[in-house]
């Protein structure tokens, strides 16, 4: 269907074009070791596709242009035909940077790609590695590891989608930019763990699935149901692609039982159902279908006021929490919180025009008439295009 849409010159008929933002930090990059200095500054935030996906092909050239980056290591899931990201690992191999990259081979639709790009990283010298035995690899991770003063410092690229410039112009996902001590140890933890070389359990920040994330995530709604047993405001808002996972199913109906207020937007599969008497009169399930998919997996919880938001690339499916590699990592930066609750997340809760909320009986329906209407990827694009 997208080859019909884009070979028809019917440009009546179709979304006017957008240009994606570029951050300043990296709009004002003129060489590779500026990058870096970006980040070292401050953890960086981008919103695909209403940020350019190109500071991610940039960070990835400049690691394998810059004289003091000595390895790159990086997950790949589906990067696509003609990858950049891919071409930029090639050529850091080819100048003698360490290259290690994990290709998933059984990404759907994606195999014959994944399996061409494997065999031309090994052909320059790339350490390549198919991952661990009975789990997909599908977590969204970059490490690049760089030589300044008497040490080295980890620079990490964590994501909710793929390291595909493609369908960044299309999929809706979230990456950050960060030199964190502690993530940059567990980056190295994590793959570590993919190589066969550890089996760490325990993890700073990241949560990893299968290790840690199942049981983390328990630990931070079981924490929200404890504020909402003591008085306080209790509230959790994620936004997935599928819901599935039975244990995190009845899990969320005891929160909304004990007054947790739970704000769910799954683009899909939902087995959850929301507003049943005694059961889950709390939960609101939306689901929001637009120009763009919507693909990234956000973790928010209001914790009494010190807010805390999680970003990664698990649903919460069984195969997701048990069977695959996932990494979900923390927003410390408060803007970057401020910003996902009041911009994002609450931009998507007052949609209008693409929103259905989801009934009791599993049905669903679009929002009430006479309300204000409000497209949140409408005013996603005018809020970035404001952006100086």
């Amino acid at each position: 269907m997208w080859q019909v849409y884009n070979n028809v010159e019917l440009h009546d008929l179709k979304y006017p074009p957008y240009k994606p933002f570029i951050s300043p930090q990296f709009r004002q990059a003129s060489s590779p070791a500026d990058i870096f200095d970006a980040i070292r500054a401050e953890n960086i935030l981008l919103h695909h596709p209403y940020d350019a996906f190109s500071p991610v092909v940039d960070f990835l050239n400049a690691a394998a242009r810059d004289p003091q980056v000595l390895a790159i290591k990086q997950t790949l899931y589906r990067v696509g035909q003609n990858s950049p990201v891919v071409e930029a690992l090639l050529e850091a191999s080819e100048r003698g940077k360490q290259v290690a990259v994990l290709v998933e081979l059984k990404a759907r639709f994606d195999e014959e790609s994944n399996i061409s790009w494997a065999r031309r990283l090994e052909q320059v010298g790339v350490h390549v590695v198919y991952g661990l035995l009975g789990l997909k690899t599908h977590s969204k991770i970059a490490m690049v590891i760089r030589k300044e003063g008497d040490g080295i410092r980890r620079y990490l690229h964590l994501a909710t989608g793929n390291y595909n410039p493609s369908t960044a112009r299309i999929y809706e996902d979230l990456g950050l930019f960060t030199c964190d001590e502690a993530m940059g140890a567990d980056a190295t933890d994590l793959f570590n763990y993919l190589t066969g070389y550890s089996t760490k359990q325990d993890y700073q920040k990241l949560l990893i699935a299968p290790v840690n994330l199942r049981q983390r995530l328990e630990v931070l709604i079981e924490r929200e149901m404890g504020h909402a047993r003591a008085g306080k405001k209790a509230h959790v808002v994620f936004k997935v692609n599928h819901l599935v996972d039975e244990p995190m199913i009845q899990l969320l109906y005891q929160a909304s039982q004990a007054g947790v207020k739970v704000d769910l937007l799954v683009r899909g599969i939902c087995c959850l159902r929301p507003g049943v008497k005694g059961v889950s009169e709390n939960i609101y399930v939306t689901s929001l279908l637009g120009r763009y998919l919507e693909h990234s997996r956000v973790y928010y919880f209001h914790n009494n006021g010190q807010e805390e938001i999680y970003l990664g690339s698990a649903d919460l499916m069984p195969r997701n929490l048990d069977h695959r590699v996932e990494v979900v990592f923390p927003l410390e930066k408060p803007e970057h919180i401020r910003h996902l609750r009041e911009n994002v997340l609450g931009t998507y809760l007052k949609d209008t025009l693409r929103a259905r909320q989801m009934k009791a009986d599993g049905s669903y329906q679009r929002a009430k008439p006479g309300e204000a209407p409000v497209d949140v990827q409408d005013w996603l694009m005018t809020y970035r295009s404001g952006r100086k």
